[in-house]
């Protein structure tokens, strides 16, 4: 949709709204813009050789994707090898933007870090700061970065980690992993998973009968750091109640003069085409396509050095989060993050999270150097 929108095609979605006025619908540079598809399957190695085939015979000269952060690391690897921008999709770990940050990668969604500082407030108001969590783990990249920021978080406002259980990607049934965790002591569930994984241990743990359970005088809260609408449909009624994080959601306020400006553009577009509101992932890919667009049109070059100085430092505005900084040092968009939870009573399979806080960008906020690695240096490839 965004490639349409670029092009002249369609109702111009948040070109209409975005701040940059530099893309006006006739391509990119007076380019018509194309586009090919790849499946990554999840897996690094395929993810990578999938890209490697889009830039050595289709010529791509942006990727965009990864909704595994382990996918995203590796491919934005290869783009900078090969001198090519990587406009990262769905990753959340700390690492796309942290140690294993590019100069030629950019993430529009936010990472882990900025999840356990705008959840942990909400769950100690909630919950109280008296609280014993135990940790399942997916065991990748994203989940270490999602563990540790939720267990900072939330231990510096008083809660008290009692386990930390790995689980492999692979895993579809949780039962033994969730069978140890009401005699542990915990109260509190934390599942560091996504996808298919957190669904599949969400339902194990409402089997096992956590969601009516007590535990030191409380009732046993479940929590799921990051949301998506797909995740909660998967998970269907045992999503109800559950505190959780998420980049964007179509139901965002955007009245005039909005501080979510955008938003109804782009779920008007979306709605229209495809016949049902947008997801976060949708947003994120949507937004990534127009910024690199507008780089280059505003740098005069498809050269991926121009559109690097092009980014870096870049203050936006009208795509739906609010005003949003693409920070130099590291390449990771700043922004409002929204807390919700899963809804009682759904009016239908895509108004299934409510929106309980939106944390603002001052509050997520933090020093690029705190995760370690080297931006390096731009690669303009050939």
């Amino acid at each position: 949709m965004a490639v349409e929108h670029l092009n002249g095609e369609g109702d111009g979605g948040m070109l209409q709204t975005f701040s940059s006025k530099a893309l006006d619908g006739t391509g990119i540079l007076g380019k018509k813009v194309e586009y090919v598809t790849g499946d990554t399957q999840t897996k690094p190695d395929a993810a990578r050789a999938s890209a490697r085939s889009m830039i050595e015979k289709d010529g791509a000269i942006m990727v965009t994707g990864g909704s595994s952060s382990g996918v995203a690391v590796a491919v934005q690897a290869l783009c900078q090898e090969a001198g090519i921008i990587f406009m990262a999709g769905l990753t959340h770990s700390n690492d796309t933007t942290g140690k294993d940050k590019k100069a030629n990668g950019f993430r529009h969604f936010f990472n882990s870090y900025m999840t356990g500082a705008a959840l942990a407030p909400v769950l100690a108001d909630r919950y109280g700061s008296d609280r014993k969590a135990y940790h399942l783990t997916a065991d990748y990249n994203w989940g270490y970065t999602t563990e540790e920021a939720v267990r900072n978080s939330t231990e510096a406002l008083g809660w008290e980690t009692v386990a930390a259980v790995k689980t492999p990607l692979s895993q579809t049934d949780f039962s033994s992993y969730v069978a140890p965790v009401l005699n542990s002591g915990a109260d509190v569930l934390v599942l560091n998973h996504y996808g298919g994984n957190m669904v599949n241990s969400l339902t194990s743990a409402v089997e096992f009968g956590l969601r009516a359970a007590q535990a030191n005088g409380k009732n046993f809260e479940i929590v799921v750091p990051l949301y998506s609408r797909l995740m909660a449909k998967g998970a269907g009624k045992n999503v109800a109640g559950i505190f959780g994080t998420t980049g964007w959601h179509w139901s965002l306020e955007n009245t005039a003069g909005s501080r979510y400006a955008g938003t109804n553009a782009f779920v008007k577009s979306f709605g229209e085409k495809y016949g049902f509101p947008p997801s976060q992932a949708a947003h994120t890919c949507y937004c990534q396509t127009l910024l690199y667009a507008d780089a280059v049109q505003r740098g005069g070059s498809f050269n991926p050095c121009s559109v690097i100085e092009a980014l870096e430092g870049f203050e936006f505005d009208g795509m739906g989060n609010g005003p949003t900084l693409y920070r130099a040092e590291d390449h990771q968009c700043i922004k409002d993050v929204l807390v919700v939870r899963g809804k009682e009573n759904p009016a239908n399979d895509f108004d299934l999270l409510e929106l309980v806080d939106v944390t603002p960008a001052e509050a997520v906020t933090f020093d690029p150097a705190i995760f370690g690695g080297e931006l390096g240096s731009c690669n303009p490839g050939a």
